[in-house]
């Protein structure tokens, strides 16, 4: 039975049995930055479980994506060691919320198993908790097992918490008999659990009976709603229903092994000493396929941190094959042909997916080769010692610094380090190499303070003055900019510097990328310019400069104190427009650029707005102009920008966008602007899309691998901008002596002079360097008043006929009584030749016509002209110098002298 079939039966047969189908949830838990990624099938359903979130159903299944790699859970060393371990699998799993409890879900698992799948009854084992006597009882009543089939375990297998305290419960786990007919005896327990570790006896399905809650004491109390959360790999149930040894040779993987082996050009053997190397690219490409269309981007910390360490595993496996280019992309693409159908985001976002994952695979096969002649170097191969291992009183070791310049210059994860090293006998100083770490981040840390980043400033309440032993406040500034209300608190900072706090509060503290208002709290003779807030112990304060101290030291004394709090409009006017704009903005990057493109940090302030968002390349400059006329299309229709207060789970099931790893409330303020745009965003916004105005971007760059920065103007700003752009152009046309609207048609002049002169440059360097003349004759000639006239033949170098002319025009400005005749040649070694007669000697008969005409004729052209000034053409270049020769004959017979 293929893996797509068993998938459609598991939840088929549970959607019949009144279960809610739920699509996966992604791979990234939208509210838990606790888990790096979502790592069993209950993690989107956590908060139900807790109690902090309702749905309008109370059973659901569901086939969720999993990750484990990293964290607490990680499988990421024996991936392609073992015959079951993966970074990236698939959890089958039905639950009941306070529903059905253990004897549905026992009867649901063992019927799905035997009826549905058709396995051996006779080949399946049972655990329960050690003290869970009613699962034990309904096993036998439910499914007619055997007591002697049943196995107690302890808390380490068959007890399951979410946490150290809350929701948690027994266990009880349906194991599959992998042993050949003829060898399944049934075991004790202890070789039972034996059996069990070596995976011959394999676990197939875990049903966590949730029934009670800890507390933090430890006591467990029952839960008024018992619930059911339940789990199977899928990779498993396909090993045993594909009759396979190994879920790597199940047709979840042997399709991606077979593109392994036609991308390196050899076959897959798997007891060979490469075997592992063919899984891990296996495995490895199905996780990098799934993270990536999640929007994880490869990094140095965090969850890209993970994915960058997988990706660069996979390249080290495929340089162990023998391969020096991508391999990891070619598989990626395999796994989206195959897997595409159950999750289509794959092939919605196929081309990012693979176009990462190449860039990320050439970027460390720039530096691996050196990272390994580095490791190489620190840790020789030892597998020519006596047993191969390090000597226990001189044990082998890599540094921690070796193992830091092996992350930070070559770019090798610390695990993937660990693992080469472990394969030579080696350990590694992890501790030296995470002091080296930390020193580089504290240099980083030094670095931001040397460059005046603004740090953290801790304040506590004990330094404030409270009347009434309390702050009671309400946040206003979503709806009123001015408000009249009271100072309930106060502080005197310095001579003329407080700190306020408001009943009615309508600044804006800086959150989620927008900073803080600035406007004035005015009293009766005093008012406060309100140039910073920040929080307090939770409350919001008001810092600035007062006008009047001694007049709010008096009033002060009495409080509460009666004051209008009025933010700057104009300020907090620009803020909202490019408030608004970012979402806009955010919107037409998923248009243009795709579904992968989530934010990665923003800054809102009055005068421009930035924007850092997942993408692996700068943009072009198309999509620049498309995302630009996105964001100005929608101001221009004038939609409609809403918000309102809804619950967490409505809010992510609506669609709305939420920054990863934020810890967001049960209730969630959702800004939508219809049809285009929803978010969860507790900023302040436009009414009106129209309000913006104009959008234009100021910039795009890099600020990290795989993370983008836009910045950009709206409103007043934005129309400056254009009008700074207008007077540049302006100045530049007067410069170049244009107009704006021929400063194209200018600009590609002066450029194809550019190259010319470039040419001609290159041409005059070829021949030695010289001023681009070549003298060919020169003679002195007789004139019939008793004076000597000038001839000049020479080869010219020239861009065209008009620097040939220049050259005519100053050889007539210097001389006297003088004829020249040039052969000039330009850089597309196109030839002719030119006469040049001064005026004194046109005053004695001589023509530059005549003269061209009888030159030109030596070389089998004509020519012609004016008196002063005349061209020829050229047939025959092998005669150009005999004709410039020639031209000393021609000028003695207009000068009247005989031959």
């Amino acid at each position: 039975m293929k893996a797509s079939e068993i998938r459609r039966r598991f939840l088929d047969y549970f959607q019949l049995r009144g279960h809610e189908l739920r699509p996966s949830a992604p791979l990234i838990p939208s509210d838990d930055p606790t888990l790096l990624f979502t790592n069993a099938g209950m993690v989107p359903f956590k908060r139900i479980f807790l109690g902090e979130d309702s749905v309008p159903w109370n059973r659901a299944v569901t086939s969720q994506k999993c990750v484990r790699a990293g964290g607490k859970h990680n499988d990421l060393e024996q991936v392609g060691e073992t015959a079951r371990h993966h970074t990236f699998f698939e959890m089958l799993g039905n639950f009941s919320f306070g529903d059905y409890f253990k004897r549905d879900a026992i009867h649901f698992a063992w019927e799905f198993l035997t009826r549905e799948l058709g396995l051996d009854p006779d080949r399946l084992y049972v655990t329960v908790h050690h003290s869970d006597d009613e699962a034990h009882a309904l096993w036998t009543e439910v499914s007619g097992l055997e007591a002697s089939r049943i196995y107690r375990l302890g808390d380490r297998d068959n007890f399951w918490q979410m946490a150290d305290t809350g929701p948690c419960g027994p266990c009880s786990e349906l194991h599959y008999d992998l042993r050949p007919e003829g060898q399944r005896e049934r075991p004790g327990q202890e070789e039972f659990e034996a059996l069990g570790e070596a995976g011959v006896i394999m676990e197939l399905w875990n049903l966590v009976f949730m029934q009670f809650d800890r507390d933090e004491e430890g006591t467990l109390h029952p839960l008024p709603a018992p619930s059911i959360d339940t789990g199977a790999g899928l990779e498993r149930l396909a090993a045993v229903l594909q009759e396979v040894d190994s879920n790597y040779h199940t047709d979840l993987f042997m399709p991606l092994i077979e593109r392994v082996a036609a991308v390196v050009g050899r076959p897959y053997d798997p007891d060979g000493p490469r075997g592992v190397s063919y899984r891990v690219l296996a495995d490895h490409a199905r996780a990098v396929a799934f993270l990536l269309a999640d929007g994880v981007f490869p990094s140095n910390e965090g969850r890209g941190h993970v994915l960058r360490r997988i990706l660069r595993r996979a390249v080290r496996h495929a340089w162990l094959l023998g391969r020096r280019e991508s391999t990891l992309a070619a598989v990626v693409e395999e796994v989206i042909e195959q897997m595409s159908g159950a999750y289509p985001e794959l092939r919605s976002r196929a081309e990012h997916i693979v176009a990462t994952t190449r860039a990320e695979e050439e970027r460390f096969l720039e530096t691996i080769e050196g990272g390994m002649e580095l490791f190489g170097a620190l840790a020789p191969d030892r597998s020519g010692s006596p047993d191969g291992q390090s000597d226990p009183e001189d044990p082998a070791r890599i540094s921690g610094a070796d193992a830091f310049k092996l992350y930070d210059t070559f770019g090798f994860p610390l695990d993937l380090t660990q693992v080469m090293a472990r394969e030579r006998g080696y350990e590694v100083d992890v501790e030296g190499f995470e002091r080296r770490l930390q020193e580089q981040r504290e240099r980083s840390r030094e670095d931001r303070r040397a460059s005046g980043v603004a740090m953290d400033r801790e304040e506590d309440l004990a330094a404030w003055t409270l009347p009434r032993g309390e702050v009671a406040q309400r946040w206003v500034g979503w709806e009123d900019s001015r408000v009249e209300t009271e100072v309930v608190a106060f502080r005197r900072l310095e001579a003329s510097r407080v700190g306020v706090m408001l009943r009615d509060n309508p600044f804006y503290i800086e959150a989620g990328g927008q900073v803080s208002d600035r406007g004035v709290v005015a009293g009766e003779g005093w008012s406060v310019a309100v140039d910073e807030v920040r929080s307090v112990e939770g409350r919001t304060a008001l810092f600035g400069e007062v006008d009047d101290p001694d007049a709010f030291e008096a009033a002060t004394g009495s409080v509460p104190v009666p004051v209008e709090a009025r933010v700057a409009g104009e300020l907090r006017h620009d803020t909202e427009r490019n408030h608004t704009a970012t979402h806009l903005l955010h919107a037409a990057l998923r248009e243009v650029l795709g579904e992968h493109v989530t934010q990665r940090g923003s800054l809102v302030t009055p005068d421009r707005l930035r924007f850092d968002f997942s993408h692996p390349g700068p943009l072009s400059e198309d999509e620049t102009r498309r995302i630009e006329a996105w964001v100005n299309r929608a101001i221009w229709e004038d939609h409609p920008v809403e918000w309102e207060i809804v619950g967490h789970r409505e809010a992510l099931e609506r669609g709305a966008m939420a920054l990863f790893g934020e810890k967001y409330g049960d209730e969630v303020r959702v800004v939508e602007i219809p049809g285009l745009s929803l978010e969860l965003c507790g900023g302040t916004h436009l009414r009106h899309t129209s309000e913006a105005g104009l959008f234009r971007i100021l910039k795009e760059s890099g600020v990290a691998s795989g993370v983008r920065r836009v910045e950009a103007v709206t409103g007043p700003r934005a129309f400056s901008v254009l009008e700074e752009a207008e007077r540049e152009l302006e100045s530049l046309a007067a410069r170049l002596r244009s107009t704006r609207e021929n400063l194209p048609r200018r600009i590609d002049q002066i450029l194809e002079e550019k190259d010319q002169l470039e040419a001609l440059l290159a041409e005059l360097r070829e021949g030695g360097g010289g001023s681009g003349e070549d003298a060919i004759h020169e003679a002195s000639v007789p004139t019939p008043s008793g004076g000597t006239a000038t001839y000049r033949g020479l080869r010219l170098r020239v861009r065209d006929a008009d620097d040939a002319r220049a050259f005519g025009d100053r050889f007539r400005e210097a001389a006297s009584l003088a004829a020249a005749v040039v052969a000039a040649r330009t850089p597309d070694d196109r030839e002719a030749l030119h006469a040049f007669v001064t005026d004194d000697l046109i005053g004695l008969g001589v023509r530059a016509g005549d003269l061209i005409r009888e030159v030109a004729a030596v070389t089998g052209g004509r020519g012609g002209g004016r008196p002063h000034m005349a061209q020829g053409g050229v047939e025959d270049e092998t005669r150009v110098d005999d004709a410039l020769r020639e031209g000393e004959a021609v000028l003695r017979r207009l000068l009247g002298h005989d031959g």
